[in-house]
């Protein structure tokens, strides 16, 4: 089997998740990315570009799969594997999804959400509703994401993103939840979630994700997927429930991120890489056991800007009952430049038990233990 796999930089999803899980299903693999030079034995190739793309394919060898993990790259392998007629997602679905503009239009007939786009050189109109959510139309890592309590904050994004639209959109406050799916033509399957926690005002960095059943509302979030026309492949949505009921924040058209890949894995105790790819090889998605542990996702974030002067290394290791990984992302010696995003993150923890005081005690003894240090 064939399968031709888009990126642009490398990431711990890619390298240590769905390319030993392509190894393990017996594909061979072809990474095509516009940074070969940063992928081993890859094929350079303008990946932004669709047509690109597919005359590259065309030129290697036809494909069993064409599939990515980059938030940036779904649209352009999405109408890659519709020219090949690979089972894939719907490309109107991925532009949707990423343009949060489109998302928010295409949702008006499920959940009403002020939110307007703003393009370069667009004046900020008079009697907006602040406060608001500024946030480039197709961001990721909550990477110039504010509240803004007027035009000024408004503008100040707008100067960072320079040349680029921004959306304002409503803000929802309430608790904030992730839905976990995995999709086949026959239908979603629901993976599980997690309860996100935020760190303060005025910026959206996550700061720790907890593994907990997907509430009633949930039910919504799927109707508003179907809507969207998602459904095919891995997808992550985050999801606010607020007074007046849930609302989307995001569609994340690709597996979740930032370490929670591989924390679903081990709460599952499946081999969830595996099934995602089997998916893009035309199969099925298989009954899913439920998760009968408890799991947590814990970022390390730098809290001021300097250079870093302590910083533990990869773990793997026992609590008692907890299993426990610490994945640095980055090291000592390292200059740390305080963004306000989740581009802040020193480390994960991950831990999975048997339940969360266990899981718990485990992170703060650890953490206590291997602390990092920014000075």
């Amino acid at each position: 089997m064939r399968l031709y796999l888009t990126a642009l930089k490398p990431t711990d999803s890619v390298t240590h998740g769905f390319l030993p899980a392509a190894e393990a299903l017996g594909c061979e693999v072809t990474i095509l990315t516009d940074r070969p030079e940063q992928h081993p034995g890859a094929v350079r190739c303008d990946v932004r570009d669709p047509r690109a793309l597919i005359d590259a394919i065309e030129h290697l060898g036809r494909p069993d799969a064409i599939f990515s993990n980059s938030d940036h790259l779904q649209t352009e392998t999405a109408l890659a594997a519709a020219y090949f007629g690979l089972p894939g997602k719907d490309w109107r679905a991925c532009l949707a999804a990423k343009n949060k503009f489109l998302m928010r239009r295409a949702l008006t007939g499920v959940e009403q959400v002020f939110s307007l786009r703003l393009a370069p050189g667009d004046p900020v109109p008079d009697g907006l509703p602040y406060p608001l959510v500024v946030k480039p139309r197709e961001g990721v890592a909550s990477e110039d994401v504010e509240l803004a309590d007027g035009p000024g904050g408004v503008e100040e994004v707008r100067r960072r993103r320079a040349g680029e639209a921004v959306v304002l959109e409503e803000y929802l406050p309430g608790p904030l939840y992730t839905l976990e799916t995995l999709g086949d033509p026959d239908g979603i399957t629901v993976l599980g979630g997690f309860r996100t926690t935020l760190g303060a005002l005025p910026y959206f960095v996550e700061e720790r994700l907890d593994w907990t059943p997907p509430p009633p509302e949930h039910n919504h979030v799927l109707d508003a997927l179907r809507v969207l026309g998602v459904g095919f492949g891995a997808c992550h949505t985050e999801y606010v429930i607020t007074p007046g009921g849930p609302r989307l924040i995001e569609v994340n058209y690709r597996v979740i991120g930032d370490h929670c890949d591989f924390l679903l894995a081990d709460l599952l105790g499946v081999p969830l890489f595996e099934h995602i790819l089997r998916v893009h090889l035309g199969e099925r998605v298989p009954e899913l056991p439920a998760a009968g542990r408890y799991g947590t996702a814990v970022s390390i974030v730098a809290e001021r800007s300097g250079v870093i002067t302590a910083a533990p290394g990869e773990v793997s290791a026992h609590d008692g009952e907890v299993r426990l990984w610490h994945r640095p992302l980055r090291q000592e010696g390292d200059k740390v430049e305080q963004t306000h995003t989740n581009r802040d993150y020193l480390g994960v923890v991950r831990a999975v038990g048997p339940s969360r005081e266990a899981v718990e005690r485990a992170v703060a003894a650890f953490r206590a233990a291997h602390p990092w240090v920014v000075s």
